[in-house]
Formats: C-alpha cells, structure tokens, sequence
C-alpha cells in the first residue's frame, strides 16, 4: 500500500501549487509574521528567517517523504509570487482520509485563492489518489476560513468544544494564548461539483524538480487550522 504522496505541482487558471522552494523563504517570512497568520495558526512568533529556511529547504518535503501528508506553496500562475500554503496532514492511509490547512498571503487576500487552491488539491486527492474523506478544522471565530470550506462544497460535522488554542493581540501588543472551539468539516468524493462550475480540469504532473518547505514543527508549532482571510 502507497504510504506518501507523490511529488506534484497541480495547475488551475490562475494559481500553481507547488513544492516549495528556497527562493520562497523570504516572502515565506513575510507571510508568517502577518497578525492573522499569528492570530489563527501555531507557527512560531516571530517567525524568522531561519524558520522559514527549514520549512522551505526541509521539513516541508519531509511531510510528504515521512507520509504524514503533503505541503504546497500556492503562488500565481503570472507573477509566480507566493500567495500562500495548502497544507495536507495527519493522513490515515488505510481510510485513505487526510486534514487540510491552508494560509492565504495578506497580499492575496480577497482573489478567492484560497478556495481555489483547496479545491484543486481536493480533486486531485479524490480523482488522482483515490481518497475518500478530506477534514478540515476551522476556529470557531475565523468566519473567512469557515466561509472557504462552505464554497468548495464542505459539509459541517459538528463542534470539538475547546480543543483548540489561537492567539489574541493584548493593548500593549503583545499575545496570550485563548482557548477556543474547533468546527468540523468534510468533503467527499460525491461532494464534488461536477457540473462544470468551479475549478474543474486542473493539470498536474510529476516529478516537480524543486527544492523545499513551512517550519518541521508543522505539527507541534506550525500546524494551520484553516488559516485564511479570503
């Protein structure tokens, strides 16, 4: 039985997700010291040069080598700028079911490409790896991360009462750890839309010759919980 993913970029009209490289690490730095990603994810904060470095050149492709999922860096298909992360975790290859997180760039926000990306990588996990469950978990306050899962189809499952920590910005600037419900969503092969609206007829292709990754803390101090601002 096939324990990793294979190493893909998949394509849609106007994103390319791919392996991230160290060309990433400083937009990568940039990206992770937004208060929104600091609000919402476990990253580290600050999160410095160095981290990205790893997660760029390291860790990121050890999560798909060890098995425990697969990480792309989402940027645009004409400037080729980092826009963001998709983030599959925490895969149970007997179920064939996986968790997704994703962060949204503060300079992307609002293109709708988070939504886009996510779907993409869910019908490629579906229709190209023969999937079927794919979870995410969003803060019971991060309403543009719940609005994300609602576009591309999710469906609520319910509520995993105080299971999670987010981050919240004291008056002197600082931050303190708040404890907060998780909201449980899935998508289903039959989930998705096939009636050509969406972003159908992706391309993907193997054998990506990039270099790296997010911060190998992915787990215990980077793991994102649908991380987004749409």
């Amino acid at each position: 039985m096939t324990t990793t993913f294979p190493d893909v970029t998949i394509s849609t009209d106007r994103l390319v997700l791919r392996p991230f490289e160290e060309e990433d690490v400083t937009a990568l730095t940039e990206m992770m010291n937004d208060e929104y990603v600091t609000a919402w994810t476990t990253a580290a904060h600050p999160y410095t040069h160095a981290d990205a470095h790893r997660w760029a050149t390291r860790d990121s492709h050890a999560e798909r080598t060890e098995g425990r999922g697969i990480v792309f860096a989402v940027t645009e298909f004409l400037t080729q700028r980092l826009v963001g992360i998709v983030h599959l975790q925490n895969t149970n290859w007997r179920t064939r079911a996986t968790e997704a997180g994703y962060v949204t760039a503060p300079w992307a926000r609002g293109e709708g490409y988070a939504s886009e990306s996510v779907l993409a990588v869910a019908q490629w996990l579906f229709r190209d790896q023969g999937f079927e469950r794919l979870e995410l978990r969003t803060a019971a306050d991060n309403t543009a991360s719940q609005q994300v899962a609602q576009k591309i189809g999710c469906i609520s499952e319910g509520v995993l009462r105080n299971a999670w920590i987010v981050r919240t910005q004291t008056p002197d600037g600082d931050w303190t750890d708040t404890r907060t419900d998780l909201i449980v969503w899935s998508l289903l092969p039959e989930d998705l839309d096939d009636d050509g609206d969406g972003y159908e007829g992706y391309d993907s292709y193997d054998g990506y010759a990039g270099s790296t990754a997010f911060a190998q803390r992915a787990d215990a101090h980077g793991r994102t919980v649908g991380a987004d601002w749409n």
